[in-house]
């Protein structure tokens, strides 16, 4: 811009005016360009390129590396584990049999894998960034295959020719109270872990030729006759001991018809088992009614003996009192155990314990009263007259045992040459002195016998079966 400047007026008014001189301002000098380093245009776009690497470094996967043979190499997570999804599922086998072909995939045989957690463990084992895990050895895992599902599909593919297995079966027979087994029977069809494997081996090499030439073979029932003959003989173990027990006694015992219908018996396929369970609301009206089975009161024992304590014989045996504890509980136990095979309940009681009574027995003979007293404790509990030795055939005196006991038989004397028949009720104590009967004659009272102590017949039966073996007897005048 120019300005132009007037210089201060004359004073002479009447002067005339002279041109001003021009003046102009003098231009600014041009501003010098800044030049950039060559350095600079090169390394910024180098580093975003290294950036945008480094970024894709840690999101994809090596090259070279693979899953379950599928190659994912380049890839991001999401993107491998849908591959090896897709081929699990795609991959199949040219399934030949007996004239009929069929592709069996990975998805009939119900492969899976966990292409996920596979996938997210190549790229954190190998990311793209990291060269020196590029062409890792090839990853040989493989899916996991339904058997199930395999079976049903090649079931399905080949059914002309396939004839289903029959489990065996075990069921409660009521006519003769036991279980029985009803044998499985084998089937026909293709032996569907072999076609498994050769699925695998072309997923994890997928040059393989798909063909595969399958063959009919037996299949077995997934119950087994063994199986069932086995749960069988456990089950009729459980019905010969089935009860509620106190101690060893069986106090109340189960009947079969009754244990089999507290029983459920349950296939497992799978196992290729027979699970048991129980009803224990069932078992229940049972356990109502223990009580009353199981509470008594003590009962004592009556055991005879000998002077000496020998015990002859147990007269009456004793037996404990008891009382049953709470049964709650109880009901839902058993049933616990009958599912694991075992049918004898231990029951708890509170126990009185039973008191044992001894009785001394003694036969005395009084000679001189001619007289039996048959005595317990020294109590006469009986007397009456016999008939002991006479004049020359005393009977002996003192203390003595029964030693011997013969029911009938011949008796006589050889020195006198007697003999008497059919003897009865004969109890030997002093040589061969013994109590008998008398059946030839009737006098009482009188020592008329050539040793012996004789007595009507129905007494010497009294006493033979009163006494024992062991029995003290007493003689004495």
């Amino acid at each position: 811009m120019t300005d132009l400047i007037s210089t201060p007026s004359s004073t002479d008014d009447d002067a005339p005016l002279t041109p001003a001189p021009r003046v102009e301002w003098t231009p600014a000098p041009p501003r010098k360009r800044r030049r950039w380093p060559l350095a600079l245009w090169i390394g910024i776009p180098a580093l975003a390129l290294a950036g945008v690497g480094v970024f894709f470094g840690t999101i994809l996967i090596a090259p070279g590396v693979t899953i379950a043979g599928v190659p994912v190499g380049g890839l991001t997570v999401g993107a491998a584990a849908e591959k090896v999804s897709q081929t699990v599922s795609g991959t199949g086998v040219e399934v030949s049999v007996a004239g009929t072909t069929a592709t069996i995939t990975g998805a009939d045989l119900g492969a899976s894998i966990d292409a996920d957690a596979l996938a997210q463990t190549a790229l954190e084992t190998h990311p793209m960034w990291q060269v020196g895990g590029w062409f890792p050895s090839p990853d040989r895992v493989a899916p996991e295959v339904d058997a199930a599902q395999s079976e049903a599909a090649l079931a399905n593919a080949f059914a002309a020719d396939w004839v289903e297995p029959v489990d065996a079966v075990v069921a409660f027979d009521a006519a003769t109270g036991s279980y029985v087994v009803t044998p499985a029977v084998p089937g026909r069809g293709l032996d569907n872990a072999a076609i498994e494997q050769a699925y695998e081996a072309r997923l994890l090499d997928p040059s393989l030729s798909p063909a595969f030439d399958g063959e009919l073979v037996a299949l077995e029932a997934d119950i087994t006759t063994d199986a069932a003959t086995a749960r069988v003989e456990q089950l009729n173990a459980m019905v010969a001991s089935a009860g509620f027990y106190v101690g060893e006694e069986r106090t109340v015992p189960i009947a079969a018809d009754v244990l089999a219908s507290w029983l459920t018996l349950t296939p497992d396929p799978d196992q290729g088992t027979i699970d048991i369970s129980a009803d224990s609301a069932a078992i229940q009206t049972v356990v109502d009614t223990l009580p009353a089975a199981v509470d008594r009161a003590p009962v004592n024992g009556v055991q005879v003996v000998n002077k000496a304590g020998t015990v002859l014989r147990t007269e009456q045996a004793g037996a404990d009192g008891r009382v049953l504890g709470a049964t709650t509980g109880i009901a839902a136990g058993f049933a616990s155990q009958l599912a694991a095979g075992d049918a004898a309940y231990a029951l708890d009681v509170e126990v009185t314990t039973a008191q044992t009574t001894s009785v001394v027995r003694l036969l005395e003979v009084d000679l001189s009263e001619q007289r039996l007293y048959v005595k317990e404790n020294d109590v006469v509990v009986d007397s009456w007259l016999i008939s002991s030795g006479g004049p020359g055939w005393a009977t002996r005196q003192g203390n003595f045992t029964v030693n011997a006991k013969v029911r009938v038989q011949d008796m006589g004397n050889t020195e006198v040459g007697y003999l008497q028949p059919d003897v009865e009720w004969v109890m030997y104590f002093s040589g061969d002195q013994a109590f008998h009967a008398v059946y030839w004659r009737n006098i009482w009272g009188t020592p008329l016998s050539h040793g012996c102590v004789g007595m009507p017949t129905s007494l010497a039966k009294q006493i033979y079966q009163w006494a024992d073996v062991g029995t003290d007897v007493w003689v004495h005048a």
